[in-house]
């Protein structure tokens, strides 16, 4: 199946381990990802503070020219995700809004109207590659690997990606655990990192991310698997600042969920981008030690709470 492939601004530089582990995951399973032609940033969320219409009209000239595509739209950026869905319920619903975006996107020959659903890979990767081809592919074993699965605070909610519990998400745990991994109990999963306040507050900042960490630690993980760009730089970014201000010694590496499940599929380290990462990862990939038909079969995905918004 062929996605139309919205990098957003920071797949292109902070994020860039992700755009190649989440190119690499796609390839190894047979899906292709056309990156959008002359795509521009979705705005993000301070754009939406400063003049609506235009924040508006920003985001729908990406949603407009993926449109002529004609293929679902996949966003990996939590930010992105969440701004182009914003953008596309508010153009459905509010006719005065779609009139003068419109009319603004027809000074470049562009119009949209609301066709293609913008989703995340985490999604398509379960509810249209599913579970069986994705173990299927698997080649080597992550059972080293304690994850805490981190979902962050925006692709669970407001506009989530998914219809499962906005406050105790599984999808990963799941994925994982099939995999041959073994998550941790980790209850702060869709708590804020505090994003951009590193900016502008940044002892909030510091405070948030030392507790997410602080978590991850009383939970046993080895590591942090992350679903946003934002948040894999501030917990990367920030653990040596905390631990000289806290006095603590966390050294968790802070790896995108599409980094770990493409280990597991046999890509390299540099095809996934771990050379991007401050912390290094001790826990070694293995060859499988079991068959795959002697695991567990994901019934919790088929049973259906795993499921796109429509």
């Amino acid at each position: 199946m062929t996605y139309t492939y919205y990098p957003g601004c920071s797949l292109h530089a902070t994020g860039i381990a992700y755009d190649k582990s989440l190119r690499a995951v796609f390839r190894k399973l047979g899906q292709e990802l056309v990156e959008l032609e002359d795509w521009n940033c979705c705005g993000a969320t301070a754009y939406m503070s400063v003049k609506e219409t235009v924040a508006f009209t920003i985001s729908a000239r990406n949603l407009a020219l993926a449109q002529k595509a004609g293929h679902d739209i996949v966003a990996p950026c939590s930010a992105c995700f969440t701004v182009l869905n914003k953008t596309r319920k508010f153009l459905q619903e509010l006719p005065e809004l779609r009139r003068n975006v419109n009319a603004a996107l027809a000074e470049g020959n562009l119009q949209y109207h609301n066709g293609l659903p913008v989703r995340h890979p985490l999604e398509v990767l379960i509810n249209d590659i599913g579970l069986d081809r994705i173990l299927a592919a698997q080649k080597r074993s992550i059972a080293e690997f304690k994850p805490a699965c981190y979902y962050g605070c925006q692709i669970v909610r407001p506009e989530r990606a998914v219809l499962e519990d906005p406050e105790v998400p599984r999808a990963m745990d799941i994925l994982f655990e099939e995999l041959g991994a073994q998550p941790v109990d980790y209850p702060p999963k869709v708590r804020c990192c505090g994003g951009m306040l590193v900016a502008t507050c940044e002892d909030v900042a510091l405070k948030l991310c030392h507790e997410l960490l602080e978590w991850a630690q009383i939970g046993g993980a080895n590591c942090i698997v992350v679903t946003c760009p934002m948040c894999q730089s501030n917990l990367d970014l920030l653990t040596r600042r905390i631990n000289h201000k806290m006095g603590t010694d966390y050294a968790f590496p802070i790896l995108y969920f599409t980094q770990l499940l493409g280990l597991a599929l046999d890509c390299t380290p540099e095809e996934v981008g771990l050379e991007h990462g401050l912390v290094p990862i001790k826990m070694k990939v293995t060859d499988l030690p079991v068959p795959l038909a002697g695991r567990s079969n994901g019934k919790q995905f088929r049973s259906g709470p795993f499921r796109v918004r429509a």
